[in-house]
Formats: structure tokens, sequence, C-alpha cells
């Protein structure tokens, strides 16, 4: 249940072995990746001998549209008052608010509030915190992910993938060309996997070779413009993301980045961007299904283009 009172709902396909977890719209004003999300459910939930195979080989579990209150108001953040973090947890009376809070909306960028820990209990002292440490589960969207997560280590051991569906500004090339980006892609948001404390699972291969999947599921088809993807920046260390933490955890981790939004592109546009995120989405699962995904160099991953800012004229 969000902090206004709507309900977030969760999704789960399939029986395997395998589980993978994503999540979309994080962030309220990021549409595409639920939309391809909500249509690859449906596809996978069909009768077809693919689909069938699928779901024999894997457990997706989504949970589309986490932040329903943004969502509705149209902001990045969700909305919350600090004040009503606070009356949640009256240890943190007195306390600064956390950096990622913005009193204007008033409300948080909740895809900074996730901790490795999924145990951990907000202290006092760890406000406000910043960009390069663990968040804190302040928020309904992230105790709810927390929540799902952890219920999915308990039932599989270890959530072996997930995803997160996010958009980007529609100001990015592929390096050495002026050629614009569609989507941007990573699997590296933990500088040093140490500084956190012992996380043996932690596992930058298994991410690497996630990515070159959806890579490669996309550059199958660069003759819809598909092909022109690229690398979310490299030089990221954010473990209080979702990505961050459950990397530490053990999970492969794939961060999709749209470029553009929903609310200034036509139906066109919207319609190729969307089926791009699903188009790269059910090729990182088909892999995983049919286990090509173990195959794969993770090397190439450093082969994929960087992003750069490509002003306008």
């Amino acid at each position: 249940m969000s902090n206004q009172g709507r309900e977030i709902y969760q999704a789960r396909v399939g029986t395997g072995d395998t589980v993978m977890l994503v999540q979309s719209q994080i962030h309220g004003n990021e549409n595409h990746g639920t939309e391809a999300l909500l249509n690859l459910l449906r596809e996978l939930g069909g009768n077809t001998r693919e689909a069938k195979a699928i779901r024999e080989a894997v457990t997706i579990v989504a949970i589309p549209r986490l932040n329903v209150d943004g969502g509705e108001n149209d902001t990045r953040q969700n909305q919350m008052t600090w004040a009503e973090v606070v009356e949640d947890f009256p240890q943190l009376a007195g306390a600064e608010p956390s950096w990622n809070y913005r009193e204007d909306v008033p409300g948080f960028d909740v895809n900074r509030d996730f901790n490795p820990d999924l145990d951990y209990v907000p202290q006092p002292e760890d406000f406000p915190g910043d960009s390069a440490d663990t968040g804190w589960y302040i928020t309904p969207e992230s105790q709810t992910v927390r929540d799902v997560y952890a219920g999915l280590e308990g039932e599989f051991g270890t959530v072996d993938y997930f995803v997160d569906l996010h958009n980007q500004w529609s100001c990015y090339a592929q390096e050495g060309t002026d050629t614009m980006s569609p989507l941007s892609i990573s699997g590296r948001f933990i500088a040093d996997p140490s500084e956190f404390g012992d996380w043996p699972k932690f596992d930058y291969d298994a991410s690497r070779r996630a990515n070159v999947a959806v890579y490669d599921a996309l550059q199958g088809r660069g003759e819809s413009g598909f092909g022109a993807l690229t690398l979310y920046p490299q030089d990221t260390n954010l473990p209080g993301t979702a990505l961050g933490s459950f990397a530490l955890r053990g999970s492969a981790t794939v961060l999709f980045e749209t470029s553009s939004q929903t609310q200034y592109d036509g139906q066109k546009r919207n319609g190729f961007l969307t089926r791009q995120v699903q188009v790269g989405l059910k090729g990182l699962i088909t892999a995983i299904a049919d286990g090509s995904v173990e195959t794969l160099d993770p090397e190439r991953y450093e082969e994929i283009p960087d992003r750069v800012y490509l002003p306008a004229d």
C-alpha cells in the first residue's frame, strides 16, 4: 500500500527454479517500462509453446508501477513528508531529513532508499546520508520491494536476477557517433562490495552476462533501430539503489534506461520505445530459460558502446 493509500500490485508468471524479480516506475513519471512489462506478462502467460517452455524454466515476479503515488501525480518522487516518516519511525525525531527528500513535492527519490541488509532498522545517526551510501527502507515503496525480495529469498534461496526499468533524458548518443541511443543498460552499481560488509554471493560477471543477453536480443533487431544501445555510466557507486543492494545479495542485475518520456513523445515513438524494452527483457528471459546466458562471455559487456551527451543544436 502506498503512502496515499493506493495498492501496489505484483504479478507472478512461471514455476521454474530460476527466479527473476522485475520492477518498473520506481520514479513515478517514467512510464515505458510499466507498459512493456505488462505487455510481456501477457505474452508469457499465453498458450504458445515458447511461453510454456519459459514458464517451466523461470519464475518471473513483477512489480509494475511501483511508485503509484508518483505515477498518479506525475512526479519522480513518491508522495510523503518527512513528518510522516518520523511518525513511522519515532527514533528519527530530530534527525535531519534524508538527502533524497524534496520538501517542495514533498516526497523521496525511492530509488535511493534500499539497503543490502534486509533487516536494517533506520537509525538517526545514518541521516541525512549521501548518494554513495546505503538507504534506510523508510518509504512504503522500498519496503514493499524488500518484503517481496525477502520472500523470494526464503522460497528460492537466492533471487537470481533483478531488473529495474527506468527512463533517462533523450540527449545521449553512442560514443564516436551522432546516432541517438534509444536505451542505455548497465550491470555495474557497486565499486567495492567489501566496503559494505561481507557479501559472498556478489557476482559481477553474472550481471555482465545478463546485460550481454539484453544487448544481443536488441542487436538482432537492429534494422528496427534497436541496435544503438549504450552503457549507462560505469563510474557509479550506488549501494542505496535496489540494483546495488540486491547485487550485493547475489542477484545478477540489469538496469534499463529508456531514452525519452511518454509525456512528450507521440504514439509511434512511445510504441517503439515500449517495444524495445519488451524485446530486450524477453531476450534475457529466453536466454535464462534455455541456459544460453551461462555461455556468454562477460567481457563482451565491456565492448558495448558508452553513451555520450549530445547537446541540442
